[in-house]
């Protein structure tokens, strides 16, 4: 695990706008950030992952998953589900078999 003080540390932050919000991840020294963006469902305690950027300056460090993961731990503590329309955060469900009650 990365930890903050380190040189590439990986900072992950929510951030609610209007009835959505977006998650964003920002990495020590670099200016480009990656986001998942998600919106609520018709269905009550439904939130729908739409979509996730990585800018190519940054990627291939795992910032998508660590996105999807933080999402996901929100889901738990929160107690909303999600609803993977993104293809990656679909992909990563189907990965993980334990976050199945989570999958709207």
């Amino acid at each position: 695990m990365t930890r903050a003080h380190e040189p590439g540390a990986v900072t992950i932050t929510h951030h609610v706008q209007g009835q959505g919000g977006v998650y964003t991840a920002e990495i020590e020294g670099e200016s480009e950030e990656g986001y998942l963006e998600w919106q609520p469902a018709d269905e009550e305690g439904v939130r729908v992952a739409r979509t996730t950027v990585v800018p190519r300056p940054i990627g291939g460090r795992g910032v998508a998953a660590k996105l999807t993961e933080r999402m996901v731990e929100d889901a738990r503590r929160e107690g909303f589900r999600i609803r993977p329309d993104c293809s990656y955060v679909a992909k990563k469900f189907d990965e993980h078999p334990d976050w199945s009650d989570l999958r709207a």
